[in-house]
């Protein structure tokens, strides 16, 4: 059988040094690091791969004993925040931030068998060599990315070699497209896009509904900002949202498909259409699959990076070639989608479970996870957390699991104030919510949603205000224009909520504010429409206190809205360097007088525009001070630029409320209307 014969061959590739060439440790230099490791090995004999093990596994063993590895570039293995990664088999040795110049201390270690290289391992602690040690693993149950980091994505005969394509087989010829969809339903496997609709259900809608032709189509438009969980499965294992498809389009009764995904994505757009080549030559994809009498076939469509078009009605008018605009439902696509037939659509993590579902059943499935939330959840961890990455845990973990166990907590010791779930349509919760646990009914009763995935970790330098702003001013300028509620709901809610970091909102704005974000959750045309305002109203149900102070005292707690800070340096820890006199474009900045404290020259109005140190008196040239004098900020003249803090090599600069109490649009416009 072609699979065993693949698996043994893969097996005589030991050791094997597999290269995290996800997106993430691409753009750190990962390819350069494969390379290395290609010319290092080359020293010591002709390489090994695949090919080779295929067609003379004595001499792979044979260039083994010479000191060779196999080298295999793979998709993200995870722990984004370290890479480039490296992970060696069989040992499961991963080795972190790997640079070039550390190759060849691997390759010795590798071929020599002398242990890790302790110096690359995770916090370089050799309890930690292992990848399932580190504590960034340990929470995790990694089923839906069992492979994706651990097989060359571009090679169908390594997933074959790993099992895939073997639930598709047992789909075709075990299984009724009713016992599919059966199965699905009693795993209680739900859409993982983020609404959270049983999967079994929508399937069986698609089926029954009336038409000669259907279609399935695979939804890979992720556009929510801080998420790359599909991304990360496209480019790392194809061949399992490929298989899932198929197993869809069986079980629907379609012969025909699409995978949608963003055109930003171009890696995983040519990894997928290579998937579906190969697939095709492997009879796998296309007329009478395996044998079956079943037939299908899969075209990619590219996105134009529109975020509306994450909406089903909106992709299906991208897909026909229309503009990507939602339409009012019902009819739904399951009864009347794409080209007016019935159309089933599922997300890329939904396909990527449905595999292991069908292969092992729907009992196995249900052994993580709870009643209502079955399986595992990928999350997209992100923000001000120790370890930022790619995660998979199971449904009903806590949030304190994620964020604590896997995350490794906030960054710098700092305190943690809220977590950003699910996107612009998400909502923020708060350290009371550290214990409630990630399903789909407990976050609804929390007022946010699981959504795609995405986790944005906020400390206590955040600004709810600002966060709320943010995403707003991502959804107005994402909204297709098509519904009033939309387009101009979110555009005011917008203008509300920049008031109110600019220090020019009142309470009254406020008030207007809460009233127009119900009004466009209740009356927008589409989900994304209606859940736009969840991030306001999130914000405003466990930070209403933020809200206040901007709008009643016009003063930022968190010292992050830029209009409402003053700067400050600390003259303990300034080394009178004056870096950051140079970078301040406005003269604010300046070493502090030897009388009063005060920023010197700033009794002298032709000295406001010079950005430089003061001068030295002749008096004082020649003279070596112990100790420079530091420096301070005019509050009148400082723009609020930000420079002298990223200058500063020491943290001197800090940001704190300004003493004023009001923004300086708002003390202007005072001023104005009192001459």
């Amino acid at each position: 059988m072609l699979q065993a014969r693949l698996a043994r061959a893969l097996e005589t590739l030991r050791p094997r040094i597999i290269v995290c060439e996800g997106t993430g440790c691409l753009a750190k230099g990962a390819a350069d690091v494969r390379r290395a490791f290609i010319k290092e090995l080359e020293k010591r004999g002709p390489g090994i791969d695949l090919d080779l093990a295929l067609e003379d596994p004595d001499e792979v063993e044979r260039r083994r004993e010479m000191g060779v590895a196999a080298v295999t570039p793979s998709g993200c293995q995870g722990l984004c925040q370290r890479g480039p990664l490296v992970t060696v088999e069989p040992e499961g040795y991963l080795y972190v931030g790997v640079r070039p110049d550390d190759v060849p201390d691997i390759v010795q270690a590798v071929v020599e068998g002398t242990g890790p290289v302790v110096r690359l391992l995770s916090d370089r602690d050799l309890s930690q060599a292992r990848a399932a040690d580190i504590d960034f693993f340990r929470p995790q149950e990694r089923r839906v990315l069992a492979w994706c980091g651990r097989i060359r994505p571009g090679d169908i005969r390594e997933y074959l070699a790993r099992g895939g394509y073997s639930a598709l087989a047992k789909a075709l010829t075990e299984m009724t497209p009713d016992e599919v969809i059966e199965e699905v339903t009693a795993a209680g496997l739900r859409g993982r896009g983020g609404a959270g609709f049983p999967t079994g259900k929508k399937w069986r809608v698609t089926r029954d509904a009336e038409g000669d032709k259907k279609y399935v189509i695979v939804n890979g438009d992720e556009g929510d900002p801080g998420a790359f969980m599909d991304r990360c499965l496209l480019e790392g294992d194809p061949h399992r949202v490929l298989e899932g498809l198929i197993i869809a389009a069986y079980a629907v009764g379609a012969d025909e498909g699409y995978a949608y995904v963003r055109a930003e994505y171009p890696r995983a757009v040519r990894l997928l259409r290579r998937a579906m080549a190969e697939a095709e030559r492997y009879g796998l994809l296309g007329e009478d699959i395996l044998g079956s009498g079943f037939s299908f076939r899969a075209r990619l469509k590219e996105g134009a990076g529109a975020f509306v078009c994450g909406e089903e009605t909106a992709l299906i008018a991208s897909i026909e070639g229309r503009r990507g605009m939602p339409r009012p439902r019902p009819p739904f696509p399951a009864v009347r989608g794409l080209w007016g037939r019935p159309t089933c659509i599922n997300n890329v993590e939904t396909l990527g479970n449905v595999p292991g579902l069908i292969l092992y059943g729907a009992a196995a499935y249900r052994e993580v996870g709870t009643d209502g939330s079955p399986g595992t959840k990928i999350f997209a961890l992100a923000g001000q957390v120790e370890r930022t990455g790619l995660i998979e845990v199971p449904m009903g973990s806590t949030l304190r699991d994620v964020i604590f166990g896997a995350g490794g907590g906030i960054r710098g010791g700092k305190e943690f104030k809220a977590v950003q779930i699910g996107g612009p349509s998400g909502g923020c919760l708060t350290s009371r919510h550290l214990d409630l646990p990630l399903d789909y009914e407990s976050l609804k009763e929390a007022g946010a949603m699981i959504g795609s995935g995405g986790l944005v970790v906020l400390d206590e330098d955040s600004c709810m205000v600002e966060v709320a702003r943010f995403f707003m001013s991502f959804v107005q300028s994402e909204s297709c224009g098509k519904c009033v509620p939309c387009r101009e709901g979110t555009r005011r809610m917008l203008e509300l909520l920049t008031k109110m970091t600019e220090g020019t909102a009142t309470k009254a704005d406020l008030e207007l504010l809460e009233e127009l974000a119900g009004s466009v959750r209740e009356s927008a045309l589409c989900g994304l429409g209606k859940s736009a305002p969840n991030p306001v109203l999130t914000t405003l149900r466990y930070f209403r206190d933020e809200y206040l102070a901007h709008v009643t005292e016009h003063r930022c707690p968190a010292a992050a809205c830029l209009e409402l800070v003053s700067f400050e340096i600390d003259p303990e820890k300034c080394i009178g360097c004056g870096l950051c006199a140079k970078a301040c474009p406005s003269g604010a900045v300046r070493q502090v007088d030897r009388a009063d404290g005060t920023p010197d020259g700033r009794r002298r109005a032709e000295g406001a525009g010079d950005a430089g140190p003061a001068k030295k008196s002749p008096a004082a040239k020649g003279k070596t001070r112990k100790k420079r004098l530091p420096y301070a900020i005019d509050d009148e003249l400082c723009l609020r630029c930000d420079a002298c803090r990223a200058a500063c090599p020491k943290g001197a600069v800090r940001r704190v409320p300004r003493k004023t109490g009001r923004g300086r649009s708002g003390a202007a416009a005072t001023t104005a209307a009192g001459d």
